[in-house]
């Protein structure tokens, strides 16, 4: 493959990635009930609704003139992310979510292959586009499975699986298959 058509695919790949990230996160979102999304689990543990507000903090900050301006802006007020939010509903977690991705997705589109040869700066450090978006990713699948874990955790047994659900993988394997 030549190097063009491999940067195209990273671009559409790391573009699907965080797409699921954001379904992912949605999905577990809509299952909790207000008061979910405000719980802490232990003093100082943050609430599904801090992790949201801290990822669209991040996200934001990151993916703004990304590549042009430092990642960590200095508007951002990334301590403040993780102040509780008592009385936010889960109307407003969705949007904060929503808002999470628009960057992202606005800038992944923007890029084009020989912008992934370039350097972005986050915090002052220097590294490449590609090794930035790796971050965000990572970053975003950390507070992903946080989410989901929470979420799951706050409704116990009525929770509905987001992936295969437990005991149900030969099933599941067989229907890719053609019931073999």
């Amino acid at each position: 493959m030549a190097t063009s058509s491999l940067d195209h695919e990273f671009l559409a790949s790391a573009q699907s990635r965080f797409r699921q990230y954001e379904q992912l996160g949605r999905a577990a979102v809509a299952q909790c009930s207000d008061t979910d999304l405000v719980r802490e689990l232990s003093r100082g543990s943050n609430s599904i609704a801090v992790i949201v507000k801290h990822v669209r903090g991040n996200m934001r900050s990151r993916w703004t003139d990304f590549l042009t301006t430092d990642g960590e802006k200095p508007t951002r007020q990334r301590d403040r992310e993780f102040d509780d939010e008592p009385s936010v509903t889960r109307d407003i977690v969705l949007q904060w979510w929503s808002e999470s991705f628009v960057d992202v997705f606005d800038t992944l589109a923007s890029l084009r292959t020989d912008d992934l040869a370039r350097s972005v700066t986050i915090r002052g450090q220097s590294m490449s586009v590609i090794d930035a978006i790796h971050r965000s990713l990572t970053h975003m699948a950390y507070h992903v499975g946080q989410v989901v874990m929470l979420a799951k955790i706050a409704r116990g047994d009525t929770w509905t699986s987001l992936s295969i659900p437990r005991g149900q993988s030969e099933q599941f394997n067989r229907s890719l298959h053609g019931g073999r």
